[in-house]
Order: structure tokens, then sequence, then C-alpha cells
């Protein structure tokens, strides 16, 4: 379990830095009608990548962060059928989703 909390941790700093960096990420929620939500995005899942870091040690934030990111993920699925992307642009969000709400469970 450790190892998947260290593994989607990874994910979610490195997607949330080039959410904040990357033009391609400014082109992404241009593309969604989010562009003002994209920094917060960003800053949203490195908050949440680095909780379920610590949340190895402190139970109470890993199921903060594992809640917070399944949330955040369920909203870019969402986004993601909006805007009608195929099938497997829309997988990694909802895949994180799962994992997420998996974390969540194992832990309550």
């Amino acid at each position: 379990m450790k190892l998947l909390i260290i593994i989607t941790s990874i994910l979610f700093l490195a997607y949330g830095s080039l959410c904040l960096i990357t033009n391609h990420m400014v082109k992404e929620f241009d593309r969604y009608g989010l562009s003002k939500f994209r920094t917060l995005t960003g800053v949203l899942e490195i908050i949440g990548g680095a909780g379920l870091l610590i949340g190895i040690l402190f139970k109470p934030i890993l199921l903060i962060s594992s809640l917070g990111l399944a949330l955040l993920m369920f909203l870019g699925t969402g986004t993601r059928l909006r805007v009608k992307d195929p099938w497997f642009e829309i997988m990694p969000a909802f895949v994180l989703m799962l994992v997420n709400v998996f974390i969540f469970w194992s832990f309550v």
C-alpha cells in the first residue's frame, strides 16, 4: 500500500507542476473553458500529492488528501467527458480517482 501511495503522490506532484508551468496545460484548460482554474488545480494537486506522502506518517492527512484528490479527479473526469475527449484521455483521471478512493477506504 505504501508503494501505491508513493507512486500516486509522485504522479500528482509531477502533474500539478506541469499544470503550473507548461503551455500545453494552458491550452488544455482553455479548451475545457476552465482557464481561471488552472493554477488552483495545479496547486491542489501538489498539495494533495505532498499530503499523501505526509499521510504515510499521519493518517488524518492521508484521508484528507486522498479524498480531496479523488474529488479533484472526479471533476477532471467529468470535464473530459463534457468536452468529449476520447476514452484513453479520460482514463488517467478516472483511474487516479479510483486509486484515491481505494486509498481513502483502506485507511478509514
